[in-house]
């Protein structure tokens, strides 16, 4: 018998859960997404985006973040927390300067994929148009302040992933961006093949020289929505 295993509810499903697991963790192996963006495999969560927030016994709690605990009642899918998901992902489009057509991250960028599934083809929210700047100094990598949604996920990829510290936050509220460790991202140890580039989910960190180079149709979110991959899949799709 194991007794690490316990048993929860999501969205009126009873599933099996580890001890220690977190909600989202927990949800994932069942096959139930709950969707994020600050979260990333093999990184401790933040909690930051609450694009996760789901309804744990009423109340609202980061799945990310919310370890599971015996008897838990769930909700992920409702028009509630559907809603509040569309406005969180709303407004980080109003909030920054993403022009999907012209980025080269187009069909790979998680951002953009949480829209399509959740039906936002504009947001309802006037755009801020804020003033943000280009660092492309780095021979091979480039940041573009405009489509940062100041997730975290390259700070801590950068420190638990690649061992540096590349990058961090300055500035707060509506000022708060995306600094790096030197006057320019040129003067930083920062190289292409790191982790942190990677865990970029929108267009903000870019390695240069291969924009474009999967062609439309064969991109990542070309065909099946984000959390495709965790949802199980209907026969003959």
């Amino acid at each position: 018998m194991n007794t690490d295993a316990i048993t929860l509810t999501i969205d009126g499903k009873k599933i099996e859960a580890r001890r220690g697991d977190t909600i989202l963790e927990a949800a994932d192996r069942a096959g139930v997404y709950v969707p994020r963006l600050c979260w990333m495999k093999d990184l401790l969560p933040a909690g930051g985006c609450r694009v996760c927030t789901v309804r744990v016994n009423g109340r609202p709690q980061a799945a990310c973040t919310q370890p599971v605990a015996p008897g838990m009642v769930i909700e992920n899918d409702t028009e509630e927390l559907r809603e509040l998901r569309r406005d969180l992902i709303d407004m980080l489009f109003v909030e920054g300067n993403h022009f999907c057509m012209f980025c080269e991250k187009s069909g790979n960028c998680e951002l953009q994929a949480l829209a399509y599934r959740f039906g936002i083809t504009a947001p309802k929210y006037p755009y801020l148009f804020p003033q943000r700047g280009v660092d492309a100094s780095h021979p091979d990598v480039m940041i573009d302040g405009n489509r940062c949604v100041l997730c975290g996920r390259c700070v801590r990829a950068s420190r638990a992933l690649d061992g540096k510290h590349v990058f961090g936050f300055t500035g707060r509220g509506p000022g708060k961006r995306l600094a790096v460790n030197g006057p320019n991202l040129a003067a930083t140890d920062v190289a292409a093949p790191d982790r942190a580039v990677a865990a970029c989910p929108t267009g903000t960190l870019l390695v240069k020289r291969v924009g474009y180079k999967v062609p439309v149709g064969r991109r990542l979110y070309d065909h099946s929505p984000i959390g495709s991959e965790i949802e199980p899949q209907t026969p003959g799709k």
